[in-house]
């Protein structure tokens, strides 16, 4: 048998992953007649049908399933692979680092200050998103880490608890607020916790009003728009903080893990070891807050 081409285990992966040419041809940036040429190849190669046509898209037949596996591990390897070249040659590397937006606004920018200070020439490419979105995009190799709202429970990944959050329940200081729970939108950890709240604990239930940024949110509520469940250092340090109060809330709904993440296939580099050398740095008062 040949030897594989990365290029042509790339488009297996995109086909496989998007269920068809045409989607896979737009994400690589080539035409459909290079996709089809190319799995065409690999399937004369391995001399097995990798995919079978299920309406207007593909479908994975049992072998292409059994190397997609592979697939994933070899091309993790290759970034890996590419990324401790890069670090060993010139003492750089780019990092993809995800992070939910409280995380983003309040802890993030020290860590990454203090990581900075002991790998100078690191390149942190940063991403802000909903934990559901990192878990994926982590899952995916999208990016190398994040740091989600747990707890997380998968076996494809390696968790660390990094320090406990308190959600408290935050309203106006001066205005009664209208019957609505202000939450993020689909995937956030905060807003499970918030309806399961309004589920459990609230005898008349609230609307729900979705926004998709923390001051959007806390703007919201200080002018009397409802309620949200946020981390109270959160609420402590917005731009809204003289506007707003925050009540305590019972122990299973106010506390929260705060969690770093990364794929269990993931070679421990140099630079992974710095970050979580470099959790020491957080603020003492944060890693049981």
């Amino acid at each position: 048998m040949d030897v594989m081409e990365l290029i042509a285990l790339k488009t297996f992966e995109k086909v496989a992953k998007e269920g068809g040419i045409l989607a896979a041809s737009k994400q690589m940036n080539t035409v459909q007649s290079n996709v089809t040429t190319r799995i065409q190849r690999l399937e004369e190669e391995l001399g097995t049908k990798l995919f079978y046509r299920k309406g207007r898209g593909l479908e994975m037949t049992r072998p292409g399933r059994i190397l997609l596996e592979y697939v994933d591990q070899i091309l993790q390897l290759e970034r890996q692979a590419a990324v401790a070249v890069r670090l060993a040659e010139k003492g750089a590397a780019q990092m993809k680092i995800g992070a939910m937006e409280s995380f983003s606004a309040t802890h993030l920018p020290q860590l990454l200050g203090a990581l900075r200070e002991i790998c100078p020439k690191l390149q942190p490419r940063i991403s802000a998103a909903t934990t559901a979105e990192l878990v994926r995009d982590v899952l995916d190799h999208k990016i190398d880490c994040a740091f989600v709202g747990g707890p997380v429970d998968n076996k494809d990944l390696i968790t660390i608890d990094v320090f406990r959050q308190e959600l408290v329940l935050v309203k106006s200081a001066q205005l009664e607020p209208a019957d609505n729970l202000v939450l993020f939108r689909e995937g956030c950890s905060y807003r499970n916790k918030a309806l399961q709240w309004n589920r459990d604990y609230m005898s008349n239930q609230l609307v729900l009003s979705e926004l998709g940024t923390l001051e959007g949110i806390l703007g919201c509520v200080a002018q009397g728009l409802g309620v949200t469940l946020m981390p109270r250092n959160v609420m402590e340090l917005s731009i809204y903080r003289n506007s707003l109060v925050c009540e305590s809330l019972p122990e299973d709904i106010a506390q929260v893990p705060t969690q770093f993440i990364q794929h269990r296939s993931t070679p421990r580099l140099k630079v992974m070891e710095r970050l979580f050398d470099s959790l020491q740095w957080l603020p003492v008062q944060n890693k049981t807050a």
